[in-house]
């Protein structure tokens, strides 16, 4: 059974719950993913299960049986919210293999996430999460990354906000097991990124416009654009930095494969362009679609 509670009670349960645990903590402590219990089931997107309701007050010792307004059996998920969401089993549309594509594949494997987590027979939690700075790349992910990535899938994409002492992050969250398949299929596996090795897929490399499209995602979510020299304001650079080093090693391949002429690998963790022909040539031929990035090359351009 999944127990509703009244509007803002399963929040509160769960803030209580948490007391001075870290989400990490508390997901081990109720036997639930990360992701799944800090924003999904934080943010009243699904309800809990009886077992984890009972967890949930023994944690906070407290008992919220005075708020439960329902109780569904535990398949009414298919239909509505929990770890049975719509986005979970929603049928996609045939996926086009273009630019658009490979720009959002870009993105993902810059700054994103592919989550596969599933517990025995459950269904569970599918999705695709890409990660961004709270206000600088708000702009991208609200008006650009949404849009594409709702246009492209015919799925909802979800912002989320994330504000810790440790910095303030914002999510772009796509959940569907059809749409995981697809990116698992690409050769993008869920988990660890670096530990997976996840790269860009062969079909990309296959084709220069899809490969600039790409380039363009993963600069946008892993790239930065400066000043070379204090000295010269005129001069600048575009950095790749990336710890997966085959996701690194094949970006700079890319560059090659276009005709660029990137640096070598520093500390197997960036490289960079720096010939101001080719930065010329990249804002021409590539650009960038994040507008915290087209914003700095505007006051660097500034007279």
């Amino acid at each position: 059974m999944r127990i509703v509670l009244k509007k803002g009670k399963q929040t509160r349960l769960i803030k209580l719950a948490k007391k001075n645990l870290s989400w990490s903590q508390l997901s081990k402590e109720v036997n639930l993913n990360y992701h799944y219990l800090s924003n999904d089931l934080k943010n009243e997107w699904g309800y809990i299960s009886e077992e984890i309701y009972r967890k949930l007050c023994e944690l906070a010792k407290i008992n919220f049986n005075k708020f439960i307004i329902e109780k569904k059996e535990n398949n009414w998920g298919q239909s509505k919210g929990g770890l049975n969401s719509p986005g979970s089993l929603k049928e996609i549309p045939k996926i086009e293999f273009d630019e658009k594509l490979a720009e959002f594949v870009g993105a993902v494997l810059g700054d994103g996430h592919v989550e596969f987590y599933k517990k025995g027979k459950k269904i569970g939690v599918y999705s695709i999460r890409i990660a961004g700075d709270l206000i600088k790349d708000k702009f991208y992910h609200v008006n650009y990354l949404k849009p594409l990535a709702e246009g492209l899938f015919k799925l909802q994409a979800r912002e989320i906000t994330k504000i810790s002492p440790k910095g303030s992050e914002r999510f772009l969250d796509i959940k569907s097991r059809k749409l995981v398949e697809f990116f698992i299929s690409m050769g993008i596996k869920p988990g660890d990124k670096i530990k997976n090795q996840s790269t860009i897929p062969k079909w990309i490399f296959r084709n220069k416009e899809y490969l600039r499209a790409c380039i363009r995602g993963l600069i946008d979510t892993d790239g930065s654009i400066a000043r070379m020299s204090q000295r010269d304001f005129n001069l600048l650079r575009i950095f790749f930095t990336n710890h997966n080093l085959t996701l690194l090693r094949d970006t700079r391949d890319a560059f090659l494969r276009l005709e660029f002429h990137p640096s070598k690998l520093m500390n197997n963790r960036q490289f960079y362009l720096s010939r101001q022909g080719e930065i010329e040539r990249y804002i021409k031929e590539i650009s960038f679609s994040n507008k915290k990035h087209l914003d700095r090359l505007k006051r660097f351009k500034a007279p």
